[in-house]
């Protein structure tokens, strides 16, 4: 999916990868041998499903950046080439000139999975007249009534959302939190391998489209 300049590709589950004058993955996982290598990567927490040493080391080059939780940095082991490492903590921005790196919370309210107190996160990345929230491991949880205030006149906002259940949102709230942040287009993810599937997607994207919130699946690269 192309929105402007950026470039936007679901890698399947959580992991996407997000290209303009830059090569961003979050999240990586279960990604294809020889993908393209990564100037910066963004993990939102330190379970396995998203903070994959294995996929990290397939796109990792000399002075990848990665930016992660402080949990997720004791997983990170030596790779062959040297890269740099930033914690980041909920509500601190990066600035990396082209792109600016946001942290925002990402919890679980009625499920065990992804505590409150872990300071969990999900991203928005800003760039090209471009924003993109990628949620993290969530529930519906009263932060994101604060992210419509990033949307603003000549800017487009993508949410990605999961919507698999048990660990994350279900599809219908996912669609309710897509009613609260009232994005430009928001894609479905965190399905069809751990749990989830893709008719939770099609759901999804038949309840935004109700309300009038265009949305829409992307094909797994």
């Amino acid at each position: 999916m192309k929105i402007g300049e950026v470039e936007i590709k679901w890698l399947g589950h959580a992991g996407f990868l997000i290209k303009n004058s830059k090569v961003i993955y979050v999240d990586p996982y279960n990604i294809r041998d020889g993908s393209e290598k990564a100037d910066l990567i963004l993990i939102t927490h330190s379970h396995y499903d998203h903070c994959s040493v294995a996929d990290i080391q397939k796109i990792v080059k000399e002075d990848t950046k990665i930016i992660l939780t402080a949990d997720s940095q004791s997983k990170i082991t030596r790779f062959d080439v040297p890269i740099k490492i930033e914690i980041i903590e909920t509500g601190q921005e990066i600035d990396l000139h082209d792109v600016k790196i946001s942290a925002v919370p990402a919890y679980n309210t009625d499920k065990h999975f992804h505590p409150k107190d872990e300071a969990w996160i999900g991203y928005l990345i800003k760039m090209n007249n471009v924003i993109i929230y990628h949620a993290g491991d969530t529930d519906v949880i009263p932060e994101m009534q604060k992210l419509t205030g990033y949307k603003q006149e000549g800017t487009e906002f993508v949410a990605l959302l999961p919507v698999g259940g048990r660990y994350t949102m279900t599809a219908e709230e996912a669609a309710e939190a897509a009613k609260i942040i009232k994005p430009n287009i928001a894609v479905p993810m965190h399905y069809g391998s751990i749990a989830g599937s893709e008719d939770d997607a099609k759901e999804f994207v038949e309840l935004c489209e109700e309300v009038g919130i265009k949305a829409k699946i992307l094909e797994k690269e």
